[in-house]
C-alpha cells in the first residue's frame, strides 16, 4: 500500500461529481493507511456512498454512524434501528480500538457535530454470554432494563425483550436478527437466533455479545446525575416537568435523548474523540450542510424558548431545551477539529490544479433521456457515439435491478449498441472492460459521470428519473398480525349455528374441578354463550368495526332465515359466474402481442421497480391478449400497488396493436389522475390519448366522439361520459374499468352491451380473501397484487401528543422540501375545531378542507386543486384513505389517532411515503389522555410495523370490510351484513367448489346440508393455555385462532415445535387442546358430529345418524363383546374405565381414527 496522502493533505480535491463520491473515496484509500472518518453533507448521500463503497471494495471494513432521524429539539426519540446502528458502531470504534485492518467510518454533517455519550458506557455496557455459562435471570432484567432495552409482549423491533417463563427474547443493538436465550434454572441452555415475522427460531449460537439499546444509560448514577443537572439548569420551575419525574423514577421518556448532556458528569464526546488519528475526507456539499444544520438547530431551541414563554393552562409537560453548545458543535470548533488533522475537502466544482487544488476530473453525465422529446431513437443514437468517443476509458451502465439490467441490454442491443456485457462484481466489470467491453452491473447509483478513466452511465440517464430503487426484503407478516389482530374484546363475532354476538374475552370456567377456558359471547337480551377453545372454528370476525350491528337471539329462529336465505342469493351468484366463464370460452376476439422493442421501450419509461406481483399480473394479462378469446380479468390491489402500470402496459399492446382502448373511471379526479399519468407515458409514442369527462369543453367533447367513431384516436379515458348513447367506437378491442362497484346499474348494463367481444380489464382496490382467491380461479381470471411497492412503508411513524411546536414543524419541513400535508380528523365537527387553530399557527400556508358532507363536484374540485398543488395542507376526514395517489404528500399528521381502526390507520399510512422523500406521520392523541388498550395496542404495533414492508396486507386478514368482496357486483353487500365477511366468502367459496366438482342440483341441498355443521367434543379434561405460559391475551387468543383452523396432522405438529420454539415445553393442557383439535379432523371426515367423554366411557353422535358403511359398523360392534352399545336415539356408547385424563384423549383418538377406518 502506498502511503502517497501528502499531495491530497489539507487540500480540496476538485471535480468530484456528487455520485463519483465513493469513487474518489475508493482511490484516496490506497493513499494512505490510516483509519477514515468520511463526513458526507446528509443521510441520503451517506447510504449512497455506503451502498456504492460496498460494492467497489467489497473486503473493506466499512462502518456508518447516521445522524438521529429527528429534528433537534424533537418530542420523539430517534428510530429504534438508528440508535441500534449508532451504537453497533461506536461499540465497536470502543472496544476494538486497535484493529488491525484500515477502518472507513461514514457519516452526515447532523451526525458529526453532534455530541455522544462518553466512551466509558460501551465499556460498562458490553455483556457477553455463552452457552453453558450462567445467567442471573434477575440481574439480566435489571441490566436491560437500565441499558434502555423495553420490556414488551413478543419482541419486533430493535431494543425490545420479553419474557416467557424460562425463556427470554431479545433484540439486541446492531443485530440482524433477534436473540432467544433458553434457561435452565440460571445456567444458558440454548442460544438463537430467530425471526421476527414467524417468531421461529433459525439458528444455534455458542455465544453473543451485545451492548446497550440507547444512547442514555438510566442506572442510580445517570439519574442523579440527570436531577442535579435539569434543577440547576431550569431552577424549582422544572421540578413538576413530566420528563423529570419520569427520569427520577428510572422510567424511559419519550424524547429524553434530546437531553443526553444532562445524564452523564464528563462534557460530551464528538466522533472526532472516537477517531483519534484518522484522515478526514469532508464530501461534496459539506459545507453547505453545515450553515443549514446550524441555523436548523437555532431556529428549534429558539421556537422551544418562544414557546415557553406561552402560557396556556393545558400545557402541563412544558418543553425546556437544553442549550446547543451542550449538545453540539458550532462551525467554528468543527473547523478546529477538521483543521488539526490530515484531510481532503471534496467539491464539485471544476476548478485549475494549484497548491491548495488537486483534481480529481469527474464530472456529471450527460442527460440522454432529455433527448426523448425529439425522438426516441436520438437518445440511443447519441450514447452509442458517447460510447465510441470514450473507447480509451471503463465504460461501465448502471442499472438498479436484475430486470432492468436484462431490459437494458435488450434495447440497447435492438438500437445497434454492441459488446455488451453483464457483470455480477466490479472486479468482473474490471475485466470486461478491460477487453473493450461495455460492462452492465447492477448498482444503485442515481447519475453517471465522466473522469480520466471511467465513463460511467446510469440507467436514469438513459431512460429518466426513477422513483423507489431499493428492493427491501419480502417480509410476510403472516403470522404476526395473526397473532396480534385476531380478535378485539367488544368486536362482533359470528357463530356458525346462534348468529352475530358480541366477543367479550377469554373466561376461564371449571367445572368437576377442570380448568377450561371458553370464549364469552353476549347475544340479544344479554344472553351468554361460552364456546370452549377447542371450538374457536366456529366464529369468525364480523368485520365492521362500528356498524350499527343488530345482535341475534339465542335459540331464535332468524338467524337460520337469513343464512338461508343468503345461501340461495350465493347459489344465483356462482352459478352465473360459472356460466359467463363457460360462454367466454366459445367466443373468439381480436388478437394482441407487443411489440418487442418498442414495448421494452415503454417499459423502461416506469419509473419504480416492479414488485413481483405486478410482474405476474401483466404476464397474465399479456398472455390473455393473445389467446384469441375475450379476456376478462380482474386485478385486485390496493391503492398505490402498481394496477395502473398493468392497464397501461395492456392498453400500449392493443393501442400499437391498430385497435382502441376504453378507460372508464367513475370520478372526474381519478379521469384527470389516469389521463396525465397516460399522456406522460405515451408522450413520445405513436399513441394518442384524450380525456372525455366535466372537465373538458363542450367543442373538444365533439371532436373526441368523432375522433373515436373514424378511428384517428387510439385512447380514451373517461368517466361515465363515455357510457353516453351518441358514443361510437371504430375498433374497440380493449375496455379498461376501473373501480366498477362505483357505477350505477344502468351504467353497468350499458358496459355490458360494450363487453360483448371485447378484451376486458378490470381494475378494483377491493381486498380478496386468500380463500376465496383459490376458488374463484378458472371461474375468474384474477391477478392478485398483494406486494405493496418498494419502499411503500417507508414512512417514519410517530405516536405523540399533541404538540403545536411539533406539528408547525413538521408542517414546515415538508413545506420547504416541497411536499404537501394531509391532517387528517376523525369527524367532520373536529375539522372545525382544528381549522381556526392550524391557520393561527401557520399563517402563511395554504389549507384546502374535505370531508363527505360536501357536494360530490365542489369535492372533487377541491380535491383537483389540492392534486394541482393549490394548497399545503388538506385537512380532511378519512375521505382521503381510499382513491386517488398523490405522490407528492409525503407528511401525514392524524389527529385523536386513538379514535380509528388499525386497518384505517395502516390504510391512511399507505397515502403517503411514496415518492423518493421519506414520508413522516404522526399519530397524535391528546395530551394526558390514557388511551384504552385497544387504541394503544394498536398504535404501538403501527409503529413498530415501520420496517415491515411487503406482505403486510391486513386485508387478507379479514381486518378490512372496506367494499369486501366486490368481485360480484354490489349486490351482496347487503348479503355480507346479514351473516358477516368471512362467513359469507367460506358459504360463496363452497357453492363455486361445488359446481366446479359438477355436482347435479338435486345434490346440492344434500351437500349444502352436509358442509354446514361443525364437530363438538365435550371430554372433560383440562383445555386451555395458561397465563403463566403465554401472558399477553392478544397472542393467547391469536393461539387459540391458529389451533383451531389447523387442517391436518403435519400443521398440528408444526404448531406444536412453534409453542416449544417460543415459549419452551408444552404444558399438558396446551397437549390436550392440540389432541382435541387431531380429534376433530379426524371426526369431521368420516361424519361424527359430536364426541361427550366422561370417566365410564365415551357417547359418539353421527351427524344426521348416518354412517357411510353400516355393515362395516356392526360388523365391529358385534366383535367387541358388548363393550358398544348402539343407543335408541342411534348414538354409540363405548363403555370403558376413563377416569384418568391421560388416557381419556389417547382412547377417544383410538376410537375415531377406527371409525374413520371404518368409513371408507
Amino acid at each position: 500500500m502506498s502511503n502517497d496522502f501528502e499531495k491530497y493533505n489539507k487540500k480540496t480535491l476538485a471535480g468530484v461529481a456528487k455520485d463519483a463520491e465513493a469513487f474518489a473515496i475508493r482511490d484516496l484509500l490506497a493513499e494512505t493507511n490510516r483509519n477514515i472518518l468520511c463526513i458526507l453533507s446528509d443521510g441520503i448521500s451517506l447510504n449512497q456512498v455506503y451502498e456504492t463503497l460496498s460494492f467497489l471494495q467489497p473486503e473493506a471494513d466499512i462502518l456508518t454512524l447516521p445522524a438521529w432521524d429527528t429534528v433537534p429539539y424533537d418530542r420523539v426519540s430517534p428510530n429504534a434501528a438508528i440508535l441500534s446502528k449508532r451504537i453497533e458502531t461506536l461499540a465497536k470504534l470502543v472496544l476494538d480500538a486497535g484493529a488491525k485492518k484500515q477502518r472507513i467510518v461514514l457519516t452526515s454533517i447532523g451526525a458529526a457535530i453532534q455530541k455522544l455519550p462518553p466512551k466509558k458506557i460501551f465499556l460498562n455496557t458490553r455483556k457477553n454470554i455463552q452457552v453453558g455459562g450462567k445467567l442471573n435471570f434477575d440481574e439480566f432484567l435489571h441490566y436491560a432494563a437500565v441499558n434502555g432495552y423495553t420490556r414488551v409482549e413478543q419482541v419486533m423491533e430493535s431494543g425490545e425483550y420479553a419474557v416467557r417463563g424460562d425463556i427470554i427474547d431479545i433484540f439486541p443493538s446492531g443485530a440482524e436478527q433477534p436473540l432467544r436465550i433458553d434457561l435452565f434454572d440460571d445456567e444458558i441452555e440454548r442460544l438463537r437466533l430467530f425471526e421476527v415475522e414467524t417468531q421461529r427460531s433459525t439458528e444455534d449460537l455458542k455465544f453473543y455479545s451485545f451492548d446497550s439499546a440507547n444512547e442514555v444509560v438510566l442506572d442510580k448514577n445517570t439519574i442523579k446525575t440527570f436531577r442535579s443537572k435539569y434543577r440547576e439548569a431550569f431552577g424549582a420551575e422544572g421540578l413538576k416537568d413530566e420528563l423529570y419525574e419520569s427520569i427520577s423514577e428510572g422510567k424511559k421518556y419519550l424524547g429524553m435523548e434530546n437531553w443526553l448532556p444532562f445524564f452523564y458528569d464528563d462534557s460530551l464526546p464528538t466522533l472526532f474523540d472516537y477517531l483519534p488519528g484518522a484522515d478526514i475526507f469532508l464530501g461534496v456539499d459539506a459545507d453547505n450542510a453545515l450553515k443549514a444544520k446550524e441555523e436548523t438547530i437555532a431556529d428549534h431551541y429558539e421556537a422551544r424558548l418562544e414557546a415557553l414563554k406561552i402560557r396556556e393552562v393545558s400545557d402541563i409537560d412544558k418543553y425546556r431545551p437544553v442549550p446547543p453548545e451542550f449538545l453540539f458543535l458550532d462551525a467554528q470548533n468543527f473547523a478546529a477539529q477538521i483543521h488539526s488533522r490530515r484531510y481532503v475537502l471534496f467539491s464539485k466544482r471544476s476548478m485549475p490544479e494549484s497548491n491548495d487544488v488537486a483534481d480529481y476530473g469527474a464530472t456529471p453525465q450527460k442527460i440522454f433521456a432529455s433527448l426523448k422529446n425529439i425522438n426516441n431513437l436520438t437518445v440511443y443514437e447519441d450514447l452509442a457515439q458517447e460510447f465510441g468517443r470514450n473507447k480509451d476509458k471503463k465504460r461501465i451502465i448502471c442499472c438498479y435491478s436484475d430486470g432492468s439490467l436484462d431490459r437494458m441490454k435488450n434495447i440497447l442491443t435492438e438500437n445497434k449498441i454492441k459488446n455488451l456485457a453483464i457483470a455480477e462484481t466490479w472486479a468482473q466489470a474490471e475485466k470486461e472492460t478491460a477487453k473493450g467491453k461495455i460492462a452492465l452491473i447492477r448498482l444503485e447509483l442515481q447519475h453517471g459521470f465522466t473522469s480520466h478513466n471511467y465513463f460511467i452511465v446510469t440507467e436514469q440517464d438513459i431512460w429518466g428519473e426513477r422513483k423507489n430503487i431499493r428492493a427491501h426484503k419480502k417480509v410476510s407478516a403472516e403470522n404476526l398480525i395473526a397473532d396480534i389482530s385476531s380478535l378485539n374484546i367488544g368486536e362482533y363475532v359470528v357463530h356458525i349455528e346462534h348468529g352475530i354476538g358480541r366477543f367479550e374475552g377469554l373466561e376461564n370456567i371449571v367445572t368437576d374441578g377442570v380448568a377450561h377456558d371458553c370464549l364469552k359471547l353476549i347475544y340479544a337480551n344479554n344472553d351468554k354463550l361460552y364456546v370452549p377453545v377447542e371450538n374457536i372454528d366456529v366464529i369468525s370476525r364480523y368485520g365492521a368495526e362500528d356498524s350499527n350491528v343488530a345482535l341475534d337471539t339465542l335459540g331464535g329462529s332468524a338467524w337460520e332465515a337469513k343464512k338461508s336465505r343468503v345461501k340461495e342469493k350465493i347459489k344465483d351468484i356462482a352459478e352465473k359466474l360459472i356460466k359467463i366463464a363457460a360462454q367466454r370460452r366459445m367466443k373468439k376476439a381480436e388478437i394482441f402481442v407487443p411489440e418487442r422493442g418498442l414495448y421494452d421501450e415503454f417499459c423502461s419509461r416506469f419509473l419504480y421497480t416492479e414488485t413481483d406481483d405486478q410482474l405476474n399480473a401483466v404476464k397474465d394479462v399479456i398472455h390473455d391478449l393473445s389467446l384469441g378469446m375475450p379476456m376478462d380479468r380482474l386485478i385486485c390491489g390496493d391503492v398505490g400497488f402498481g394496477k395502473t402500470e398493468v392497464a397501461l402496459r395492456a392498453a400500449f399492446t392493443v393501442a400499437t396493436g391498430g385497435a382502441q382502448v376504453a378507460l372508464i373511471v367513475p370520478t372526474t379526479l381519478l379521469a384527470r389522475q389516469h389521463y396525465l399519468n397516460f399522456k406522460k407515458r405515451l408522450s413520445g409514442f405513436p399513441v394518442k390519448v384524450k380525456m372525455l369527462s366535466r372537465l373538458v369543453t363542450p367543442q373538444e367533447a365533439r371532436e373526441i366522439k368523432q375522433e373515436l367513431k373514424d378511428g384517428s384516436l387510439e385512447i380514451v379515458i373517461g368517466t361515465h361520459a363515455l357510457l353516453a348513447k351518441d358514443i361510437e367506437f371504430c375498433n374497440l378491442g380493449l375496455l379498461i374499468v376501473d373501480e366498477e362497484q362505483h357505477f350505477g346499474v344502468a351504467h353497468k348494463e350499458r358496459l355490458k352491451q360494450l363487453k360483448s367481444d371485447v378484451h376486458i380489464l378490470t381494475l378494483s382496490a377491493t381486498p380478496i380473501p386468500r380463500t376465496l382467491q383459490l376458488s374463484l380461479t378458472g371461474v375468474k381470471q384474477l391477478s392478485i397484487i398483494a406486494t405493496p411497492p418498494v419502499d411503500r412503508l417507508a414512512a417514519r411513524t410517530f405516536v405523540m401528543p399533541f404538540d403545536k411546536v411539533m406539528i408547525r414543524e413538521a408542517i414546515y419541513r415538508e413545506k420547504y422540501r416541497g411536499g404537501q400535508i394531509f391532517f387528517v380528523c376523525p369527524r367532520v365537527s373536529d375539522i372545525l375545531q382544528i381549522e381556526p387553530k392550524l391557520r393561527e399557527l401557520v399563517p402563511d400556508i395554504k389549507i384546502a378542507v374535505a370531508h363527505g358532507q360536501m357536494p360530490p363536484s365542489h369535492l372533487e374540485d377541491v380535491m383537483c386543486d389540492f392534486a394541482d398543488g393549490k394548497a399545503d395542507i388538506l385537512l380532511a376526514t378519512t375521505i382521503i384513505e381510499s382513491g386517488i395517489d398523490m405522490p407528492n404528500v409525503n407528511t401525514m399528521i392524524i389527529y385523536r389517532a386513538d379514535m380509528f381502526g388499525l386497518a384505517q390507520l395502516y390504510q391512511l399510512r399507505g397515502r403517503i411515503g411514496r415518492s423518493k422523500l421519506r414520508g413522516y406521520c404522526y399519530f397524535t392523541i391528546p395530551n394526558q389522555k390514557t388511551l384504552t388498550p385497544i387504541a394503544e395496542k394498536r398504535l404501538n404495533i403501527l409503529q413498530a410495523l415501520n420496517q415491515l414492508g411487503a406482505g403486510f396486507s391486513l386485508a387478507n386478514h379479514d381486518l378490512d370490510i372496506r367494499g369486501a368482496g366486490n368481485i360480484l357486483g354490489i349486490e351482496q353487500s347487503g348479503h355480507i351484513k346479514d351473516v358477516g365477511i368471512a362467513l359469507y366468502h367460506h358459504l360463496l367459496e363452497e357453492e363455486i367448489n361445488r359446481l366446479k366438482a359438477g355436482e347435479s342440483d338435486k345434490n346440492s341441498q344434500t351437500a349444502a346440508a352436509d358442509t354446514d355443521w361443525t364437530v363438538q367434543i365435550l371430554t372433560g379434561v383440562p383445555i386451555i393455555i395458561p397465563e403463566k405460559y403465554v401472558a399477553d391475551l392478544g397472542v393467547r387468543l391469536g393461539l387459540y385462532k391458529r389451533i383451531g383452523g389447523l387442517k391436518t396432522v403435519e400443521e398440528i405438529n408444526d404448531m406444536r415445535e412453534e409453542l416449544i420454539d417460543r415459549f419452551g415445553p408444552v404444558p399438558e393442557e396446551v397437549e390436550n387442546l392440540l389432541k382435541t383439535v387431531e380429534i376433530k379432523q379426524i371426526c369431521a371426515m368420516c361424519g361424527i358430529e359430536r364426541i361427550e367423554a366422561g370417566a365410564r366411557g365415551i357417547l359418539i353422535a353421527f351427524h344426521n345418524n348416518t354412517f357411510k358403511n353400516v355393515d362395516k359398523l356392526m360388523n365391529f360392534i358385534n366383535r367387541q363383546g358388548g363393550a358398544i352399545k348402539v343407543r335408541p336415539d342411534q348414538r354409540l356408547f363405548i363403555e370403558r374405565d376413563l377416569s384418568v385424563y391421560k388416557t381419556r384423549l389417547d382412547t377417544i383418538r383410538k376410537y375415531a381414527a377406527k371409525l374413520y377406518e371404518l368409513s371408507l
